[in-house]
């Protein structure tokens, strides 16, 4: 998902190599299960050894959807509201937790859901995540980049006429009517 490409990518930046991630603040109870567990596994793309999100209600309506006996979920209910591990992020505003028995984080670093936007990554760099609204810069770059990463080394070449004859081409051998342009196309120009 693009949060998760987001994610991966400031984390990076960060340098959390070798750290343990926890996820919290008030933004998690807005993330479901699946961007959580996304985010977690995404630990070795980040550098981290391990990425977490603290048990929470997600986590007990999850064991609850996945057939858990009710009172095996209630006695983690209990054992976790007990312990004090039971979180409801709500405890932390603007990364800093509101009682006296805060937790000390060694680095707090924040991310804005608001500021999540459309964007293509990978599959082998996810943090080289580009947003939709620079894509085609960043693809004309890549064509006229020497030859590399980020770079197809066609600057010299014609490469815009290059891709409509290719496309014109399978078109002809598919015995289909071409759908576009690509001569004219905001892609290419």
């Amino acid at each position: 998902t693009d949060l998760v490409l987001q994610v991966v990518q400031t984390l990076r930046e960060e340098g959390v190599v070798g750290m343990f991630v926890e996820f919290f603040g008030e933004g998690v109870k807005s993330l479901s299960l699946a961007d959580r567990a996304t985010i977690a596994n995404m630990a070795p793309e980040y550098g981290a050894t391990m990425g977490y999100f603290p048990p929470d209600s997600v986590t007990l309506d999850y064991y609850r959807h996945t057939g858990r006996n009710p009172d095996t979920v209630e006695l983690a209910h209990k054992y976790l509201a007990e312990n004090m591990l039971l979180n409801d992020f709500s405890s932390c505003k603007d990364g800093a937790a509101k009682s006296d028995d805060a937790v000390q984080y060694s680095k707090v670093i924040e991310i804005d859901l608001k500021t999540v936007v459309p964007s293509v990554s990978g599959p082998k760099r996810p943090h080289d995540r580009v947003p939709l609204a620079d894509l085609k810069q960043d693809f004309q770059s890549c064509m006229d980049n020497d030859g590399g990463f980020k770079g197809f080394g066609k600057g010299g070449s014609n490469w815009k006429n290059l891709i409509s004859e290719t496309v014109a081409k399978r078109n002809a051998d598919s015995n289909t009517t071409p759908t576009h342009d690509l001569s004219s196309s905001d892609i290419t120009h």
